[in-house]
């Protein structure tokens, strides 16, 4: 039934098959197993292969400039962008003549997003709220909620300029009042990208790198002669971005692991295929491997949203590479009912989730695993991406399941705090925590609680011996 030549696409159409049908296919998973088997050549072991030499040159790469610092990471901006300036920190002369080159109209549409970014961010922000309590008669506890001291975003720009992932980075950064904004970006044609750079600087950034890729969060998270170290890194990027965050990770912290663009529609008889067809669209045009995935209970839906997909991919200036991620990565999933949709949704959990039904606030309510919702045809993914306001760094891969996007909080670190104001809180808290730590073995920990007994409580206990039971 396939040759070795076409087994990718009936693999591809097997799975489809599948998840459309509405009982498990025991012969089917046979088949998708052997198939994947035949030969290493098929795509997934090439992922793996490409996944593993991603890992290699990123850690290879983020070795040498942490021995080689500011003498490497310019022979990687020569090789990679052909681009080597005097100095990869943009002056502030060098920032306004960039900004002087963006039209007034493109500026005040950057000032309108950043705005409405800015906003939901003080909002979000009001939401932390610092605390102090006491918990028992003199025992005061509290935590305080203290902004990252340095961070570094990171704002891709080399197929795309994405000038809304400095509204997302930096202007947030900036809201959760980081001290230090390290921004920085990949030449684009050759030169820093005057949008982007004028983006970064209207949002806030302190510092203006033009370094891309690998090197450029790498310099921003182990630091060079030039460039000091930051405590975070934030933003997308590609596959050796990604993976230089990941293996960066600890070093500094991170927003979160980030994947390729993922999409997904939840629609019913409410809307038509047209505005379902674009919306997955929308999002294939990313890369070659964004998964674009709708969700439906009208069999009506399905057909008409596949026509529109083919009449718009002829259409689409983006359609080289729309198309080649609709036909790997799309999918349609045709359900029974509206609770069937929900179970595959969250067991999906992709980055964005378009829901157009009869009931999209049934779905806010229920869905658990996602990175952002959008709710109703008058909105999109795209609003979210460059300006409705709420961030567009999300969680990929289900990661879904467990954490949610960037947003002001991330840039926020809570920490505890505790004081004793009285000498029978000193005695009382000691007298417990001497027998604890007894409890566990730690004769250090309980002569610490020991040492506070005898001198506020008076109490006379033998070194390295548990308290006794004291008098109220």
């Amino acid at each position: 039934y396939t040759t070795l030549d076409t087994k990718e696409p009936l693999l591809k159409k097997l799975n489809m098959y599948k998840m459309m049908s509405k009982v498990e296919f025991t012969v089917l998973d046979e088949i998708l197993i052997g198939i994947t088997n035949v030969n290493e050549n098929c795509e997934f072991n090439k992922k793996i292969k490409d996944d593993e030499k991603v890992k290699k040159i990123v850690e290879e790469t983020l070795k040498k400039i942490e021995t080689d610092g500011d003498k490497h990471i310019r022979e990687l901006s020569e090789k990679f962008d052909n681009y080597s300036p005097k100095s990869f920190k943009l002056t502030e002369s060098e920032i306004e003549d960039l900004i002087n080159e963006v039209s007034d109209e493109d500026k005040n549409d950057i000032r309108f997003a950043q705005k409405q970014v800015k906003t939901f961010a003080e909002a979000q922000l009001k939401t932390l709220s610092e605390l102090e309590i006491e918990t028992h008669p003199g025992v005061i506890l509290g935590h305080k909620n203290i902004p990252v001291q340095a961070v570094g975003c990171y704002v891709p720009a080399g197929k795309f300029p994405m000038v809304a992932s400095a509204h997302m980075s930096v202007v947030t950064a900036s809201v959760a009042g980081v001290p230090r904004i390290v921004a920085t970006t990949p030449p684009f044609k050759g030169k820093p990208n005057p949008a982007v750079v004028a983006a970064m600087k209207m949002g806030g950034a302190h510092e203006i790198y033009v370094l891309g890729g690998m090197q450029g969060v790498g310099a921003m998270a182990i630091g060079t002669e030039t460039i000091k170290a930051v405590d975070m890194l934030v933003g997308p990027g590609n596959a050796y971005v990604a993976e230089a965050k990941r293996q960066l990770y600890g070093k500094v912290g991170i927003d979160l692991f980030a994947g390729p663009t993922e999409t997904m529609v939840i629609a019913d008889d409410t809307v038509d295929g047209e505005i379902c067809a674009t919306d997955l669209l929308g999002q294939a045009e990313h890369g070659y491997n964004s998964p674009a995935v709708m969700i439906t209970n009208s069999k009506k839906l399905v057909d008409e949203t596949l026509n529109q997909i083919d009449r718009l991919l002829e259409i689409l200036p983006t359609r080289d590479t729309a198309s080649i991620s609709w036909r790997d990565y799309g999918e349609i999933i045709l359900c029974d009912t509206y609770e069937e949709m929900l179970f595959k949704a969250n067991e999906i959990a992709s980055e964005h989730v378009q829901v157009m039904t009869d009931r999209d606030d049934w779905f806010l309510n229920n869905m658990t695993s996602y990175g952002a919702l959008f709710l109703g045809p008058r909105t999109n993914v795209a609003n979210g991406d460059k300006v409705i306001g709420t961030n567009h760094t999300l969680p990929t891969k289900k990661a879904g399941r467990y954490t949610g996007g960037l947003w002001v909080g991330k840039f926020i670190k809570t920490h505890t705090y505790q004081k004793i104001t009285t000498d029978e809180a000193a005695t009382k808290i000691g007298e417990y925590g001497s027998r604890l730590s007894h409890l566990e073995g730690f004769i250090g920990h309980a002569e610490q609680c020991n040492v506070r007994v005898r001198r506020y409580g008076g109490v006379n206990i033998a070194y390295g011996k548990p308290a006794s039971k004291l008098k109220n």
